[in-house]
């Protein structure tokens, strides 16, 4: 038993609403080390936590890539690894969670020349891949210190980037868009210039709360409800709800003795999910996860529980969509 699993282990709770069924629209798989692999049986340790999880989207992280071949087309190792996974989850107990989707890594900025790519991907991904994320979190104050690859500058506005970005339309493909919330107004740009393809704009637009911004929740919070309400006006882009247990957010709970629970997690973070739910409309929301990086905070268990608690105020059918219905909508996924 690790130290870690030790750590969440101080913090129990009972499953809330256990027969709620869930599709967790963000996760990732890898066989890092450190912090050490996440694979199937690690995700069924925590899906199988207690909450009622059908499906998940794996979405792409770097894992397994291709070690030789043409360098655009090494990402697609990645693929092949998550479908290798699902493979395994589809044999798994009747009540295991599968993996339903796959968000997959392509270097947008190949314009036109990304075709091949998402070919590969389609081919690798057996009828999984939904949609591409290319990384675009990059902050302008060089403050922000994180394990994360840093993204290009302005990608967004990228004239090549838009040229493979045009591309997505024609596999159907969404994008998951990652990006720190300063850069909210560019993805509303690029929202506006391609309204035939759904984005899907990843942990509330990344809320930073270090570096430059710590210490500035409340300005942050502010900017941030100003710019997502702009965002929301745009009916092609979706927001998932979740991502902000990662240290980048600045709540530091990663650092403490005991994990967080699901109240101090409400009672931090609720804001940010009434405000999106408001201006998106619960069709157009999803919880998400983010495991095994939001792990570094608090247990799948706790974290769903806070999730419960949050969504306690809305109806049945509001319910249905923000933890199951808009993530089988948006990313296509089997009748479960």
């Amino acid at each position: 038993m690790s130290k870690h699993h030790d750590w969440l282990a101080l913090v129990e709770e009972a499953v809330l609403d256990p027969d709620l069924p869930i599709i967790d629209p963000h996760h990732h798989l890898w066989t890092y080390d450190p912090p050490g692999a996440y694979l199937v049986p690690d995700l069924w340790a925590d899906t199988g936590s207690g909450h009622r999880i059908k499906q998940t989207v794996f979405v792409q992280c770097g894992a397994e890539p291709r070690k030789d071949g043409p360098w655009e087309l090494r990402c697609v190792g990645e693929t092949e690894f998550v479908a290798g996974q699902a493979a395994e989850a589809e044999r798994g107990p009747p009540d295991a969670a599968r993996i339903g989707g796959i968000v997959a890594f392509a270097d947008l900025t190949l314009g036109a020349q990304v075709d091949p790519v998402l070919e590969a991907h389609t081919e690798a991904g057996q009828g999984l891949v939904r949609g591409i994320r290319n990384n675009a979190a990059w902050d302008q104050t060089g403050t922000v210190v994180t394990p994360y690859p840093e993204g290009q500058p302005h990608l967004y506005s990228d004239p090549s980037f838009r040229a493979g970005f045009a591309r997505l339309a024609a596999f159907d493909f969404s994008y998951d868009a990652w990006n720190y919330h300063p850069q909210i107004p560019e993805l509303n740009d690029l929202a506006r210039a391609f309204t035939e393809t759904t984005i899907v704009l990843d942990h509330f637009g990344g809320v930073l709360g270090i570096g430059a911004y710590a210490d500035q929740r409340a300005e942050v919070f502010e900017q941030w409800k100003k710019d997502l309400a702009a965002l929301a006006e745009c009916p092609n882009v979706m927001v998932k709800l979740g991502g902000m247990a990662m240290p980048l957010n600045g709540f530091g709970w990663e650092q403490r003795e005991r994990p967080a629970t699901s109240d101090e997690f409400v009672a931090a973070q609720s804001p940010y999910y009434h405000y999106a739910i408001e201006v998106f409309g619960p069709d157009r929301c999803m919880f998400e996860s983010n495991f095994p990086v939001d792990k570094q905070s608090l247990s799948y268990c706790t974290l769903w529980n806070g999730f419960k608690k949050i969504a306690a105020e809305y109806t049945d059918a509001e319910k249905a969509a923000l933890f199951h219905d808009t993530a089988m909508r948006v990313y296509r996924l089997s009748s479960n």
